[in-house]
């Protein structure tokens, strides 16, 4: 059964007559029951439309969060072939909030590092909602420096509302983690392309996302800090959530003019939990295009390229 937004009521809604008259198609008139179900998913699918055509920075918000949206996992299945994870930071422990391993991308050899928030109450639990901990941005660097090793491009796919902020975490270095997997992105001689899929919160997510080439999905935000915190520093209210992510400049739209990120990769209407098939071709297009840019560069010019892009970050701005 499908999970509405509650700025999707009036699609609900429709939805919902839909549902009643196919339960009724066996009795009565059935013809004329058609022609209602037919006139109902018009007004359906335009409503949602109309819905989709204006959505606010914090409706993107709820549609980047919604539970039956692709994860990681959906991704590497669907894209990734013959792909073997890797466990443990060989220092602490593993972290199932970060999936890492190599496969293969289309025929290509890649490392993959992604954040999996879980599609079920156990599954979240085992992945911690897609918060990693120190192991796991440990991890992370493991996987990137075998891949600087062997020359495989690395791929991350970033799904997390930040970093894991329990007193555990903070006891075994989450600043001092997240800082070494961002120098270790920035620090690669092999072409790493970044998607988020979802969100991507603060440290936690720019951590395995300082790519040469940084994607968002349509309707992902991206931000230093979630409209819910940002809220409480600013008003003492998380209340005020929605006036937080307006003025934050999270979405994809918003950061692309800005220049943080490189592409928008496009969703089905109403978001890409109502068609991962076709969001995930579409991921898979633009990855594949982002890979393709840094073909004949050397080592030392895809760490410049990288480099100089985080660095002009923010300069057309004045």
């Amino acid at each position: 059964m499908r999970t509405f937004l509650e700025f999707e009521k009036p699609v609900a809604d429709l939805e919902g007559k839909v549902q009643e008259l196919r339960a009724l198609a066996t009795e009565g008139d059935s013809v004329k029951i058609e022609e209602d179900i037919q006139r109902l998913e018009a007004k359906a699918e335009q409503a949602l439309q109309d819905i989709y055509s204006k959505l606010t920075p914090w409706q993107k918000t709820q549609v980047a969060r919604h539970p039956a949206r692709p994860h990681c996992m959906d991704y590497v299945k669907s894209l990734i072939t013959d792909f073997t994870p890797l466990a443990g930071d060989r220092k602490f422990s593993d972290d199932e909030a970060v999936v890492a391993g190599f496969g293969r991308f289309r025929g290509q050899s890649v490392a993959i590092l992604g954040q999996e928030k879980g599609s079920d109450t156990e599954a979240r639990l085992r992945h911690n909602f897609g918060m990693a901990r120190p192991e796991g941005y440990r991890k992370a660097v493991r996987i990137m420096e075998l891949a600087n090793r062997f020359g495989v491009p690395v791929l991350s796919l970033v799904d997390t509302a930040g970093a894991y902020p329990g007193i555990g975490a903070e006891e075994r270095g989450q600043a001092e983690a997240i800082a070494r997997s961002t120098d270790a992105c920035l620090s690669l001689k092999v072409p790493n392309v970044t998607l988020v899929i979802g969100e991507g919160g603060s440290g936690g997510a720019i951590a395995i996302a300082t790519a040469n080439h940084v994607l968002m999905l349509e309707h992902s935000i991206y931000s230093v800090i979630s409209p819910e915190g940002a809220a409480s520093i600013l008003w003492r209210d998380s209340t005020r959530a929605q006036d937080a992510a307006t003025n934050m400049k999270i979405t994809a739209q918003d950061l692309q003019q800005l220049g943080v990120i490189d592409g928008i990769v496009p969703e089905p209407m109403g978001g890409a939990h109502r068609d991962a098939g076709a969001v995930l071709q579409s991921a898979g297009d633009a990855i594949a295009d982002g890979f393709q840019r840094f073909e004949g560069l050397s080592g030392d010019e895809i760490r410049a390229h990288r480099r100089r892009k985080f660095l002009e970050i923010g300069r057309s701005l004045g």
